[in-house]
């Protein structure tokens, strides 16, 4: 994975406000692709976090996925 890429997510992080399946792009790669900082926005291009993370913790996103919708002002956990 490399600056720029699209990632998704694969587990709950950010107390909650960031869910599996979310994606996010990457901004750094540290350590040859040991950790990344990505950034998540809404899809107005607001940030919303911007959280560094392992590999293990996000994966590419794949030619064959659709990109879905949640409201971040609904979330309750």
């Amino acid at each position: 994975m490399s600056e720029f890429d699209l990632v998704v997510l694969q587990e709950d992080i950010a107390n909650g406000r960031l869910k599996v399946g979310d994606v996010g792009t990457i901004l750094t790669v540290y350590n040859n692709g040991q950790a990344f900082e990505v950034e998540f926005v809404t899809l107005t291009g607001e940030a919303i976090a911007i959280e560094t993370l392992l590999a293990g913790q996000i994966r590419p996103v794949r030619p064959s996925e659709v990109l879905a919708v949640r409201d971040m002002a609904v979330c309750t956990d």
